[in-house]
């Protein structure tokens, strides 16, 4: 049995998730120093383990961290960066860190689908809080932190928000960013394109609210798999499906106490609401900053001005609960974004091209979503140019790619400094650069705006950009890396991994 395959069956929900990182070497830290949830608590994991596009210092593969100690919050710890690197999330599902996103690929094709427990079964409703208790409050029932001071206000970062179709009942789960503006509010921002929203809009044109929960702290991978878009998972795909598969049970899901919806059954915390018809609100109405929170390109989004409200109704929660967050520009993103994102250009690509290309790599310094390094293999002179066909089809199973790195088979995708010297060695800017203005992105980069470039006609727009880092097929015995012996580095160094 391998190493992973040990591991599998211990992860089966996030209390589990976290016993095996204890059991892994620098993969876990905890504090009993009172920390307080506004900037502080973000401000000291930025230093542990960050990564990501967070401001430096920040290490890129710090351990996991668990505070129980939280000023102005009794019986309730906080979680975060479980998926803060690559190596951890392989632990998590059972799969060498390099073969993620073939595995996910492989998830959504063999998806399982979720199933309804009774509530008796489900921890996540232990103990419940309702709405209409007059001393129900979320601002001191639940230590969800602000990143920075200037936030719009405390944020769920880690919310799996569960809703379905008003008229089909097709469901969907998705994180979405949750600011806390009253004692049972919250405000929500879609971006363009969600399903979430589209429920929403069918709901509102209805004059009907939607019922929604958001499951805060399970299993790692209901939080990678609820990170896949379109095309990959068309509209009334339940991204809970591909955990199932992750897992090869399915995910167990318990109906709401107060709302015709359900919720995971193993989380932590579930919040239980609506969404309101036409009703909208600032989102530093309480703050008056102008800011929201980090966000994964490394900047901090403006606060909008109008966005749909959450009516909490309930709060359940486990004995205990911890709760969990991230850090907006960490590398929990990169990987919680950027695995599912390979997963869809591997599809995409294999399809078209079978065998061709070999891995790719949704890079750290876009977040998971703005950059991809695609590793292609040219066997013969008619692959040359499908490596830049590849790249088009990667724009395609990823409509917010902005930037594509194309390299050879010789190269590590996963190493930057490889791949950087494939740029300096196989590049040449005049001939091996391929524009794509005017196309749609992510709305976070905030290059995309008129003043930037001429280009762009609105803001939302982008020039997408190829940069072909390999080597023209008729120059590959030009361009052969040094061979070094290969030797038993073990003969010499008992201890080398």
């Amino acid at each position: 049995m391998t190493q992973y395959a040990d591991e599998k069956s211990l992860v089966r929900d996030m209390r589990t998730a976290l016993e095996l990182l204890k059991t892994l070497p620098g993969e876990y830290v905890e504090t009993r120093v009172e920390v307080d949830p506004h900037a502080e608590l973000s401000g000291v994991y930025r230093y542990v383990g960050a990564g990501g596009t967070c401001q430096r210092p920040t290490r890129k593969n710090g351990p996991a961290m668990v505070f129980h100690n939280l000023k102005g919050f009794k019986d309730i710890s906080v979680a975060i960066g479980l998926n803060g690197s690559r190596k951890r999330v392989s632990h998590f599902l059972n799969c060498p860190p390099e073969k993620l996103g073939f595995l996910l690929k492989d998830s959504v094709k063999n998806a399982i689908p979720p199933v309804e427990i009774a509530a008796s079964e489900a921890v996540c409703q232990q103990v419940v809080h309702l709405a209409d208790d007059p001393n129900f409050d979320l601002r001191t029932l639940l230590p969800a932190p602000t990143n920075t001071e200037e936030d719009a206000g405390p944020y769920i970062t880690m919310g799996l928000c569960y809703a379905s179709d008003p008229q089909t009942r097709e469901s969907d789960i998705t994180i979405h960013r949750l600011c806390v503006q009253s004692r049972d509010e919250l405000s929500m921002w879609l971006t363009p394109g969600r399903h979430i929203d589209a429920f929403r809009m069918k709901a509102e044109a209805a004059g009907q609210p939607l019922p929604i929960s958001i499951s805060i702290g399970v299993d790692p991978a209901i939080e990678i798999a609820a990170c896949f878009e379109p095309p990959t998972t068309p509209l009334g795909f339940n991204e809970l499906s591909i955990a199932g598969a992750l897992r090869g049970h399915p995910v167990e899901m318990v109906k709401c106490k107060t709302i015709d919806e359900k919720a995971i059954a193993h989380a932590e915390i579930v919040i239980e609401g609506e969404l309101l018809p036409n009703v909208r609100v600032r989102e530093d109405q309480n703050t008056h900053t102008g800011r929201a929170m980090p966000e994964f390109p490394g900047y901090t989004g403006e606060a909008k001005e109008a966005l749909p409200v959450i009516k909490v109704k309930a709060v359940t929660h486990r004995r205990n609960p911890v709760w969990r967050t991230t850090l907006g520009p960490g590398e929990e993103h990169v990987n919680m974004a950027g695995i599912p994102t390979e997963a869809s250009i591997l599809d995409m690509v294999e399809r078209a091209m079978p065998g061709k290309l070999l891995n790719v790599f949704a890079h750290s310094a876009g977040g998971g979503k703005l950059l991809a390094v695609m590793q292609f293999k040219k066997s013969s002179p008619v692959d040359e140019g499908r490596q830049r066909q590849a790249a088009l089809l990667a724009f395609s199973a990823f409509s917010e790619l902005k930037n594509v790195i194309l390299v050879d088979e010789d190269v590590d995708i996963f190493d930057s400094d490889d791949v950087l010297w494939a740029m300096q060695t196989r590049y040449q800017g005049d001939v091996d650069t391929v524009f794509i203005p005017g196309v749609r992105c992510h709305p976070l980069d905030p290059s995309q705006m008129p003043e930037y470039s001429p280009s762009i006609l609105q803001q939302g727009m982008s020039c997408k950009t190829i940069f072909d880092c390999t080597v023209p097929f008729h120059l590959k015995s030009h361009f052969e890396r040094s061979k070094f012996k290969a030797v038993d580095v073990k003969r010499f160094l008992t201890d080398f991994e």
